[in-house]
């Protein structure tokens, strides 16, 4: 499963000849080195029926496990209360959740924290658990959240989550993992280079503005959309 924004190899719901965008949710990683601050990122399977070939950050569409996931614990105060004026606590964890399956599944990355105790379940989270995990939710910022236009064969509705390197537990092998291709640390400069996406860009540009200068908890959110065919930019 690839991408917030940048579809998934699964048919949608068409409503009134329109997609309804689906939950989706993409973390961007970002570890701060001697040289430079990096972003994780990784390239889409060139046989990708959209974006192909592109680099993104690791995320992508809700699955219904990831609201039955009930460890984790809670939000910083200030990510909660921004995503519960837009969703009900249930789904605001839920979006979290599979912004950090997602990384696991994509990059082998497990964030969150070493835990005993972890649940018993046959769904996609058993992989996550089974190295001894549990994810944590205080680890993550809420950065940007953006819908895809009305025109497009596959339609998201994706909160972008951002958190630091030090909140990796764990990391498989690149032969464990089958979902993008190549996952890399790339410096700001580097990252704008290469093939991405217009609203992987745009985030890029908040992750950078939030590392290098204000992340406070009061810095507006980012909210991405088109309007009557016109995009548009609104803070949350």
């Amino acid at each position: 499963m690839t991408k917030a924004l940048e579809g998934f190899e699964k048919d949608e719901v068409v409503v009134r000849n329109r997609l309804r965008p689906k939950d989706a949710a993409t973390l961007v990683l970002v570890r701060r080195g001697a040289d430079a601050p990096r972003v994780l990122m990784g390239q889409r399977h060139g046989s990708m029926a959209f974006m192909a070939n592109k680099y993104v950050f690791p995320g992508g569409r809700v699955d219904p496990c990831d609201a039955r996931v009930k460890i984790g614990g809670d939000f910083k105060p200030h990510v909660r209360e921004r995503l519960l004026r837009e969703v009900s606590e249930t789904r605001a964890r839920a979006l979290a959740l599979a912004a950090i399956r997602e990384t696991f599944e994509e990059t082998g990355i497990l964030v969150g924290e070493p835990r005993i105790d972890l649940p018993r379940t046959t769904t996609a989270w058993a992989k996550f658990f089974a190295h001894g995990i549990a994810p944590k939710l205080a680890q993550l910022d809420y950065i940007a959240r953006a819908i895809t236009p009305t025109n497009r064969p596959r339609r998201f509705d994706a909160r972008f989550l951002m958190a630091d390197a030090g909140a990796i537990a764990g990391k498989l092998n690149a032969t464990q993992t089958n979902e993008l291709l190549t996952p890399c640390w790339l410096t700001f400069a580097e990252a704008r280079a290469i093939d991405i996406p217009a609203i992987t860009r745009a985030v890029l540009k908040e992750v950078e503005a939030r590392v290098n200068g204000d992340n406070s908890p009061a810095r507006p959110v980012p909210f991405f959309r088109f309007v009557r065919g016109q995009s548009r930019l609104d803070y949350l």
